[in-house]
C-alpha cells in the first residue's frame, strides 16, 4: 500500500477479482479512501470508479498489500491481515475519528452494538450518531461497519450496494472461519 501518512498527493485506483466477486478500491498517500464491496460486474466497477475519480490513475500496485488481505479474507484464510492496510480515517479527535478507531478495533468474528461504540467512546447517548457515521463508512472491510448492529442483535443498515444481505452474509462468513 501506499507508505506516506499524508492525504495530499494523486489518486489511484483499480478493481480485482475476489471469491466474492470484484472489488473496487481508492488510494492516495494517506491509504484506502474507498472501498466498494463485491456487487458489480467488472466493467461496471471500473467505470464507476473512473467516473467517481476523474483525476485518479488507475494501478494495482499501490494496492498490493490491501489485495492480498481482502482476496484472504473472502477465501477465509487469514482475516487479520486487513488491519495492516493503512487507510484515510476522519481525524483522530473527531467524533466520527473516535467511531471509526472504535470500529476499526472490531475483531474478526465479533460485533459490537451501536450503543457499545458510543460507550466506547465516551459518549453513551450517541448511539444515533454513531449509526449515521457507520451508514457513512467509505471503507468497508477495513472499517468493518458489518460488525455493528442493533441492541436487539438485528443487523441493522449497511451502506454497500448489495445492502443488509451482503452484511449478514459477510457476518455469516466470518462466524464460520474461525
Amino acid at each position: 500500500m501506499i507508505k506516506s501518512k499524508t492525504s495530499a498527493g494523486p489518486e489511484f485506483f483499480t478493481a480485482f477479482a475476489t471469491a466474492w466477486g470484484p472489488i473496487g478500491v481508492v488510494g492516495r498517500a494517506g491509504g484506502v479512501a474507498r472501498v466498494v464491496l463485491p456487487h458489480y460486474q467488472m466493467a461496471d466497477l471500473l467505470a464507476l470508479l473512473q467516473w467517481e475519480h476523474p483525476q485518479a490513475q488507475s494501478s494495482d500496485e499501490p494496492f498490493a498489500e490491501f489485495i492480498a488481505a481482502s482476496r484472504a479474507y473472502f477465501n477465509g484464510t487469514d482475516a487479520g491481515a486487513l488491519l495492516a492496510v493503512p487507510c484515510v480515517l476522519p481525524s483522530a479527535g473527531s467524533f466520527a475519528g473516535k467511531v471509526s478507531r472504535a470500529c476499526r478495533a472490531i475483531p474478526f468474528g465479533q460485533t459490537r452494538s451501536y450503543r457499545e461504540l458510543a460507550v466506547e467512546i465516551g459518549n453513551p447517548d450517541a448511539a444515533r450518531a454513531v449509526a449515521t457515521i457507520m451508514s457513512k463508512n467509505k471503507t468497508p472491510l477495513l472499517v468493518p461497519c458489518h460488525r455493528v448492529i442493533y441492541s436487539n442483535g438485528k443487523p441493522g443498515g449497511f451502506s454497500a450496494e448489495a445492502g443488509q444481505a451482503l452484511k449478514l452474509r459477510m457476518m455469516r462468513h466470518e462466524k464460520t472461519c474461525q
